[in-house]
């Protein structure tokens, strides 16, 4: 969680609850709960939310609000679809939010703009990479690895750390200025080590447990071949 309360007027904390409640009522109403009806599935989608908590507990900044954490957006994303992974990432800021509120660092008031900045932001970003993948490039498996896990994984961070700096600059909570530099530069950097994280894991799921990535056909890059030319 980057945002603490008090960083942003009340007016944008409060405003930014409607379009993401909007999104999180359109992602239970249109999320494949059947899915989940799997207890293997289930099992799965709740330990990746415990070990999110523990990856977004571990951040680095200087100034209130300009924290850095790996986010796995889009391994959950790729996992699960963008519905569960915004649901399951929301259960995350939610646990890292109440344990910051235990310890009197932050509050509730931020929630909702940590959620469109850190959740909505990469969920939707990983899920268009994604699809860009399916649509335009070849049915190579080392493009799905490359393109919608490794590349995903660093685009969504980049561009979470981009959101995140224009709602910091337009409320005038930071001069433009400061977020260039002390700011955007090290989510370059991050957008290194998510691109690995979610590049790593996702490799390793689909070469052990193929199940758990949703997003993968092997139908589509293990078995469809060229057809021979006449």
């Amino acid at each position: 969680m980057n945002f603490t309360d008090g960083l942003f007027a009340a007016f944008w904390a409060h405003a930014a609850f409607l379009p993401y409640a909007l999104l999180l009522l359109w992602a239970v109403r249109t999320a494949p709960w059947k899915r989940l009806a799997d207890n293997g599935q289930m099992h799965v989608w709740m330990a990746t939310i415990v070990v999110l908590m523990l990856v977004w507990s571990l951040k680095a900044g200087a100034k209130p609000g300009l924290h850095l954490h790996l986010l796995g957006a889009t391994a959950f994303t790729l996992m699960f679809g963008r519905q569960l992974a915004l649901i399951g990432l929301s259960v995350v800021l939610a646990a890292v939010t109440f344990n910051a509120g235990l310890k009197g660092i932050a509050g509730w008031q931020a929630y909702a703009v940590n959620a469109l900045a850190f959740i909505v932001v990469p969920v939707f970003v990983a899920h268009y990479v994604w699809r860009f993948n399916e649509r335009f490039l070849p049915p190579n498996i080392f493009v799905f690895f490359f393109v919608a896990a490794f590349f995903g994984g660093a685009l969504a961070v980049v561009a979470s750390g981009i959101f995140s700096g224009l709602l910091l600059w337009v409320t005038g909570t930071y001069a433009a200025e400061l977020l260039f530099s002390d700011y955007l530069p090290f989510y370059i950097l991050l957008g290194f080590a998510e691109a690995w994280l979610n590049g790593a894991a996702i490799t390793l799921m689909v070469v052990y447990f193929p199940r758990w990535v949703g997003s993968f056909d092997d139908r589509r890059y293990l078995w469809k071949k060229k057809e021979p030319r006449p």
